[in-house]
């Protein structure tokens, strides 16, 4: 790799010793000029010994280092800001903005910069989970300058601009970090043409990312707490049954292996949690087996599942894919591999969550039937009657019990990234992501957008050359507990403590002037 540092010179502004990477295209340092100046790519004239430089190749008269390099082209304009509540019509709009104007409002679609398909489709999928858009938020701006830091700061901005919605966008500053911070996925192929990535590693490094940087007030690290699943190993050996081992571990995906009997995502995920392990016996002087299982011992708010398509061919050394058709649900139950210990926390909202479903069934055959209100509604008290004071307190009392929400293992769908194509190597990578707001889906396919339904995500579960589910997001389903009674009643001291500081002077406030 050869480095050079080169001055710029635009108009009466100058920029010194900017780090160029001469092994990667124009393109690149366009983009790293285009983040200092604010001149668009495409409307920057570059002229370098007298010439124009070209996107894809530096030409014959590569820069030397401490050259000062010509820039001409105007930044964008910043335009002046129009009276907030001014009527806006449809057609007064400019041609781009209508025609994006239906899905502005499930956010923008990315371009490809070449091969980043893989990288657009893990972000839209991330940009989907709210939390984590908040921590980035509050937490990115002071990320620092190193290039975690930098890959960390272009994913809060990226964020905030997918948040505009509208027209789609180039996403050179994050591409640029991501590169910086991990150079695998700089690579390129033949002719010098970037290489396509793993989804999934992607995913992951970028996790890793955030991990280091963007934590909580308590020091945690806030992708731990929303895509933190931690696990307990247990091994044991069948020629020393006394002897075990355990670990504990912390992953951000559960792996969905494969096989040739797997008919369903459960049963792949109960494969991937299976394990054997060559391990040195201490009872047995020497290598024996261990074979057992991994256990779940907390599940997080989001869910990541990974498909586990691809594997290494030693014939063609080429990864090679499994097209092989394994169904998946819009919901996802994660209790038959929880450890005991984590079952017995879920059963208690498991069985607040089946009784509110049997009541809202219970509802709705109750309209369909035509019941009035009255056969719903709890008995009231005649109209103008008198009610007992020491009766409605109590009542009032006892009438609403706190509640808090409780995960019941239960998650619903609402990411999903699909590759289509033969290999990890090539292909085409999208996110079908369903939004909060109304629960309508959406296919991003980099800068395309397009309304789906639940059936034609059903539909990516493989078995052809069609796009098919490699990494599946899913959100936790909450019931509504009861508070346990200490807890209620430590709420109530601290409240009762709090209005005993101003009770008194309120009281001497409200109480009459004496006659």
């Amino acid at each position: 790799m050869t480095t050079v540092k080169l001055n710029v010179k635009w108009g009466k502004e100058s920029f010194n010793d900017i780090e160029v990477d001469l092994s990667q295209p124009p393109l690149v340092f366009k983009a790293q000029i285009f983040a200092l100046t604010g001149v668009p790519v495409e409307r920057q004239k570059v002229l370098l010994k007298g010439a124009q430089l070209k996107d894809d190749d530096w030409g014959k008269a590569a820069p030397k280092d401490g050259m000062t390099i010509m820039l001409m082209g105007s930044a964008e304009a910043v335009s002046v800001e129009a009276p907030k509540n001014a009527p806006k019509f449809v057609e007064d709009l400019p041609e781009q903005e209508q025609e994006h104007l239906d899905t502005k409002r499930f956010g923008a679609g990315l371009h490809n910069l070449g091969n980043t398909c893989y990288m657009n489709s893990t972000l839209q999928c991330m940009f989907a989970v709210q939390p984590l858009r908040e921590a980035l938020y509050k937490r990115g701006a002071a990320a620092g300058a190193d290039p975690t830091g930098r890959l960390v700061s272009a994913t809060a901005e990226l964020f905030r601009d997918l948040e505009g919605g509208g027209a789609p966008f180039p996403p050179y500053a994050f591409l640029m970090a991501l590169r910086a911070k991990f150079p695998q996925f700089a690579q390129q192929g033949q002719g010098g043409v970037y290489a396509q990535q793993d989804a999934e590693e992607c995913w992951t490094n970028v996790m890793y990312a955030l991990k280091e940087k963007v934590k909580d007030d308590d020091g945690t690290a806030a992708v731990d707490k929303l895509f933190g699943i931690r696990t307990h190993l247990a091994l044991k050996s069948e020629e020393s049954p006394g002897e075990e081992f355990t670990e504990d571990g912390l992953s951000y995906t559960l792996k969905v292996n494969i096989e040739d009997k797997t008919a369903h995502v459960s049963e792949g995920v109960a494969v991937g949690l299976r394990e054997e392990r060559e391990r040195t016996s201490a009872a047995l002087g020497r290598t024996a087996l261990f074979k057992g299982a991994t256990a779940l011992t907390e599940l997080p708010p989001y869910l990541t599942l990974q498909m586990m398509r691809f594997f290494f061919r030693r014939d063609n050394q080429q990864k090679a894919k499994i097209l092989k058709k394994i169904p998946f649900s819009l919901e996802f139950d994660a209790y038959e591999f929880c450890s005991d210990a984590l079952k017995k926390q879920l059963e208690g909202p498991r069985q607040a969550f089946k009784e509110a479903q049997d009541a809202a069934m219970e509802a709705k055959k109750l309209a369909k039937k035509g019941a009035g209100p009255q056969a719903e509604a709890p008995a009231a008290a005649p109209s103008g009657a008198d009610v007992d004071m020491k009766e409605a307190a109590a009542g009032a009392s006892t009438s609403a019990p706190a509640t808090t929400k409780a995960m019941t293992g239960k998650y619903e769908l609402v990411g999903v990234v699909t590759h289509k194509g033969r290999t990890a190597d090539s292909g085409h990578y999208v996110a079908w992501v369903k939004q909060p707001s109304d629960g309508t889906w959406v296919c991003f396919d980099d800068e395309k957008l397009t309304i789906r339904s639940e059936e034609e995500v059903l539909q990516l579960s493989g078995g052809g050359d069609w796009h098919m589910a490699y990494l599946l997001l899913y959100r936790a389903i909450y019931a509504d507990v009861p508070v346990k009674a200490e807890e209620v009643k430590v709420e109530e001291e601290a409240k009762a403590e709090e209005a005993g500081k101003d009770g008194p002077a309120e009281m001497e406030a409200e109480a009459p002037a004496s006659a």
